[in-house]
Formats: C-alpha cells, structure tokens, sequence
C-alpha cells in the first residue's frame, strides 16, 4: 500500500517513514525491546509492541487511515477540549486529533530508546474553530515502557484554558477478565447518569462504563490474565475509564460489534474540574507512562 518510504537506522535502531497511497503518512520505529507506529495525522500511536508480547493499545480492524480522520484506536489526542465543546457544532474532543502534526526530530537516546518529536501550530483554519496562538509538542519515548508528554505553550496575549486527554485504547484478553485498581475511594462523575459516585473497589465490567475519575493521585494497574499494565500519570489529577459495551459499541463507526470485548480505554486527562488555566507565555505538560509485565498472580475479582 505504500507509495514513498525513507529509511533512517541508527545503530540497531530503524525509523522508517512511509507515505500511505491517500498521502497518509506514518512513522515506524525497530529497536531491539519494542516497536511502535505513529501517524502524523492526529500524531496518534496506534502501536506499541515489546519484542515477544502482545500489542499494548487496541487498533479497531475497521478504522480508518485517511488523511483529516481520527483512527479508532491507539492514542488519540483530544485537545484543546475533552468531550463535547459548549458550541455543538465543532467537534467532539477538539481538533488534534485530526491535525495533521510535523515530525519535529527523531533521534536514539540508546540501542533500546528513541524519543520522536512532534508539533503541532495554529493555523488561519484552526483560529477559526479556536481563537488562541498555540504550541503544542508530543514527545514519544519508545523504550521498555512507553511515555507520552503532552506539552501545550500559550503564545496568545490572553488567558487561556484547556481540557485534554491521552485517550488510551488498551488491548486485553476479554472485557470480562479484566479489572482497574488505584481509583479505589477516588469520587468520579458517571457521564451516563451525570451524577457523582464514589469508587467502592476495583473497577470490572459487565454494562456500559463512562467515568471522570478526579483526585487521581497514584499509579493505576490494568489488570488482565497474563499481563499487568502499570499506568503513571504526571500534570493530571482526572482519570476516564470507558468502554461503550453491546449496545454502543453496536453504533459505533470504525468498530466492529464486538469490539468492546476487546478493549478498555484509561484516560490520563485535565478533564472537567481538573481543567487548566494558561496565562500567555506559560506551558502545560500532561504526560502518561505505560509499564507492560506478566501477570504473576490470578487475578482476583473484588
């Protein structure tokens, strides 16, 4: 399927760019602990692979790979808002996740890291939807665990304020063996019924779920039956947990039926209250660290 490709090896590490026949264009990364694929539209990760595992993020079989679309899958970026805008005519989680970014540097740290840098500017069109001068830098660290920092510069002459999220779609056995801890007694917002509830004890799976989890102050374990994902979010204090479940997920453009089987999504997030205020000239860093290893222990369903 590809047209145009260019080739970049370091030592033992290989970042390849191709160009999709539409003109979409993504950049694959080879290192001797993982691999990872990033597209400039959106500067969505849509997959990360340690050498002899499993996917870590979920990719939908049926998303799309078009220039201006949003991937289903992987880690979109909603930005400058999360959710849906208070003008319903723009879209749902803002516009970069549908921008098209630059591929800033790419460099090796080690034989087993490489950092990508992406940016992302305001342009005549994006002032049109979002009045602000911007900067906004993803930085990717591809190594035996996977970070994302969200860094967003305000280089407007007045305030200016976000709400964001990492909009992580991770890849699990069955929605049914699995289960979250670390939001245990953490209040959150059920986005289905709008009312506020508190955590009682680990989160499982058997309906639709939809959550704004607020005073997030420690790490978050995905657990599933062979493996462990350890989740540590920096510049954050809100979390989302969402999976659509049947119904939904029946509706849903670029996925399958039964999808939601597949996948569950845990946000790190500036979301609702925990939205920020940025004065001109000032920068806002919200950043995500995923630790994939064996699940040493049978889970135990709370």
């Amino acid at each position: 399927m590809h047209l145009d490709g260019t080739e970049l090896i370091i030592g033992k590490v290989m970042i390849n760019h191709k160009i999709l026949k539409n003109g979409f264009e993504i950049i694959e990364v080879n290192h001797d602990l993982a691999s990872a694929k990033i597209a400039l539209d959106g500067a969505n990760i849509f997959e990360y692979t340690k050498v002899g595992e499993e996917p870590l993020l979920w990719l939908s079989q049926l998303s799309d790979f078009e220039p201006s679309k949003a991937i289903r899958g992987g880690v979109p970026i909603c930005w400058p808002w999360f959710g849906m805008n208070e003008d319903e005519t723009k879209a749902q989680h803002g516009f970069a996740r549908t921008s098209k970014w630059k591929l800033r540097d790419s460099h090796e740290i080690d034989s087993c890291t490489t950092k990508l840098i992406l940016i992302l500017q305001d342009t005549k069109q994006s002032r049109e939807i979002w009045d602000y001068k911007f900067e906004l830098i993803l930085e990717i660290v591809i190594s035996d665990t996977l970070t994302l920092s969200l860094k967003t510069t305000n280089l407007d002459t007045k305030d200016m304020q976000i709400t964001q999220a990492l909009h992580s779609y991770f890849n699990i056995s069955n929605i049914s063996d699995v289960s979250i801890k670390g939001l245990e007694k953490k209040p959150y917002l059920d986005a289905l019924s709008m009312k506020k509830e508190i955590q009682d004890n680990s989160i499982t799976f058997s309906k639709e779920i939809d959550r704004v989890y607020q005073e997030v102050d420690k790490e978050i374990v995905l657990n599933d039956k062979t493996k462990r994902v350890s989740i540590q979010n920096f510049g954050s204090s809100s979390c989302v947990v969402w999976n659509p479940w049947i119904d939904k997920c029946s509706r849903m453009s670029a996925m399958k039926a039964d999808a939601y089987k597949e996948f569950v999504c845990i946000e790190t997030s500036n979301a609702f209250d925990d939205f920020v205020v940025l004065k001109p000239q000032k920068s806002h860093t919200l950043k995500a660290t995923f630790c994939i290893s064996p699940n040493e222990q049978k889970m135990q369903v709370e």
